[in-house]
Order: structure tokens, then C-alpha cells, then sequence
């Protein structure tokens, strides 16, 4: 809704890649023109920079799979950007309509419920038929019961505290292969 703001945010973004590994994340996308618009967006941004001769890196383009609608579009959405990340807690919360801030409804918030899942999976599915790197940020990423699953089906990065990297490294590691 405000594509300047955008603009001058991706402007300070794609010249601080000069000086590091960076990569840019989309949020609460729900449809391909949205993204379509973000990448056209990003793309002014590079050639505003290009012709004005000031030093910066395209950085890698991703979004966030964090709506329902995100997961069933997941296979367009994976041939426009260069990764997908799922954003489990509000992916839960969207998908099961339920405020997971909301006590009295803390009793159907399930990030395990098998819906989400399956969601888990299509997204996977999906980004490794483009050959798309996929990660899961949120509780989920931390929850030792599920490392075992996700590395099975395919996740290729977790995003956690820093508590707990070596815990999930420690179990990543003694994963026998089938």
C-alpha cells in the first residue's frame, strides 16, 4: 500500500548487501500479484540504483508461507522468488482460526494438527520442484519432536534461538538414513 516506503527500505537493504550475506523476505503474501508487484518493485529499486552508479547487490528474494492461501499457490509462487520460509505460528493460527493469543482459545491452537502438517509438506513439495530452498521459522523450527520429520521431508533450514541450534544439531546428526 505504500511502495515508497518499500522502495526506500529495499534501496538501504540492497546497498548494505554489499557487505554481507543478505536476503529479503515478503510477509503475509497471499496471492501472485502481489508478488509480481513486490518483484517489479524491487526491480526499480535496482535499476534506480544501477543508473545512479551507486554500489549495491541484488539480494535473493523470498517470502514468507504463513497463509493458507500462500500454500495452495505455493507452486506458482515457487518459480517467481528464490526461497520460501513458513512461518509456522501464524500458518497455525490462520489455517485453524483460532488467536493464538487468546486464552480461552488456547485449547485448539495444534501447530501439530495434521492439516498443518500437510501444508508443511506441499510447501516442501513444491519449492524443491523449482529447486527452491525452503525453512521453517516459528515454534516449529524448535519443536524437537517434529526435527526428525521435517529433515525426513525435506526442510532445508530451521530457524531457531540460538539456545537451541546445538540440541537440533545434535539430533539432525544422529538421524539414521532409510
Amino acid at each position: 500500500k505504500q511502495p515508497e516506503i518499500l522502495k526506500t527500505q529495499l534501496r538501504a537493504l540492497f546497498r548494505a548487501a554489499v557487505y554481507g550475506n543478505l536476503s529479503v523476505i515478503y510477509p503475509m503474501i497471499t496471492s501472485v500479484e502481489e508478488v509480481q508487484r513486490l518483484l517489479g518493485i524491487a526491480e526499480e529499486v535496482r535499476d534506480e540504483l544501477a543508473n545512479e552508479k551507486i554500489p549495491f547487490r541484488y539480494p535473493r528474494q523470498g517470502i514468507m508461507v504463513e497463509t493458507p492461501a500462500a500454500v495452495m499457490i505455493s507452486d506458482e509462487l515457487a518459480e517467481m522468488v528464490d526461497f520460501f520460509s513458513i512461518g509456522t505460528n501464524d500458518l497455525t493460527q490462520y489455517t485453524l482460526a483460532v488467536d493464538r493469543q487468546n486464552e480461552k482459545l488456547c485449547d485448539f491452537y495444534d501447530p501439530h494438527h495434521k492439516a498443518i502438517m500437510r501444508m508443511i509438506r506441499i510447501v516442501t513439495e513444491h519449492a524443491h520442484k523449482y529447486g527452491k530452498k525452503v525453512g521453517i521459522c516459528g515454534e516449529l523450527g524448535a519443536d524437537t519432536s517434529l526435527t526428525e520429520e521435517f529433515v525426513r521431508m525435506g526442510i532445508d533450514e530451521l530457524s531457531v534461538v540460538p539456545s537451541m541450534v546445538l540440541k537440533l544439531r545434535k539430533i539432525v546428526r544422529e538421524l539414521k538414513d532409510d
